[in-house]
């Protein structure tokens, strides 16, 4: 099991750390990257783009003229699409987006993406996050002593401090260990782990 240093919001050394090789020392596989991502994203689109098709324009149930004997093309319905204010022909309807995944290829995305982290150096363990009241400036300078600008902040429980410390700051998120994601994680530079968020997830994972 290879180590890693826990530090207090001043950066000083703490302690240090086992981590499992299997979850942040496995093969990095961009390609699950790609299939956990992609189902990210679909289950986000809203699929609420929707145009009138032939059954749904208004009007049009009496048949315009005659079949035959006035001269002109066959007709019977304004609604048909050859007709301006007419239906659309496969125009796009509501639609689910969404898709699923196996849970086991979710699992190893998350063990990839973590031990990818790892890898660049880009993983940092704090033993908690303490905060004078909701801060922001306070959230910025301890973030600013890890050189750090751009981050996911992964706690064990609700810290609502924290979290509406970072609202105002575009690049840094606030996450509970049970809601961390591959896209969170490959979305900022750095990930921090606040407390026991690790061991949780660790115990979750092996």
């Amino acid at each position: 099991m290879a180590t890693l240093a826990v530090f207090d919001i001043g950066n000083q050394k703490l302690s240090d750390m086992e981590l499992d090789d299997r979850i942040f020392g496995v093969e990095i596989k961009p390609s699950l990257f790609y299939d956990v991502v992609r189902m990210k994203l679909a289950s986000r689109r809203r699929g609420t783009a929707s145009t009138k098709n032939k059954a749904l324009v208004r009007g049009g149930g009496a048949k315009p003229w005659k079949q035959k004997g006035t001269g002109r093309a066959r007709a019977g319905s304004r609604r048909s699409p050859l007709w301006r204010g007419g239906g659309s022909i496969f125009g796009p309807m509501p639609k689910d987006y969404s898709f699923s995944l196996p849970k086991k290829v979710r699992r190893a995305a998350l063990r990839a993406a973590l031990s990818q982290k790892r890898k660049e150096g880009k993983l940092i363990l704090l033993n908690d996050f303490p905060l004078e009241g909701i801060k922001t400036r306070q959230l910025l300078e301890v973030l600013g002593r890890f050189q750090v600008e751009d981050a996911l902040i992964v706690t064990d429980e609700k810290h609502l401090v924290l979290e509406r410390s970072a609202q105002n700051i575009p690049c840094v998120q606030v996450l509970r260990s049970e809601g961390l994601n591959v896209y969170d994680i490959l979305n900022h530079d750095h990930l921090i782990f606040v407390g026991p968020a690790v061991a949780r997830l660790q115990g979750v994972l092996v």
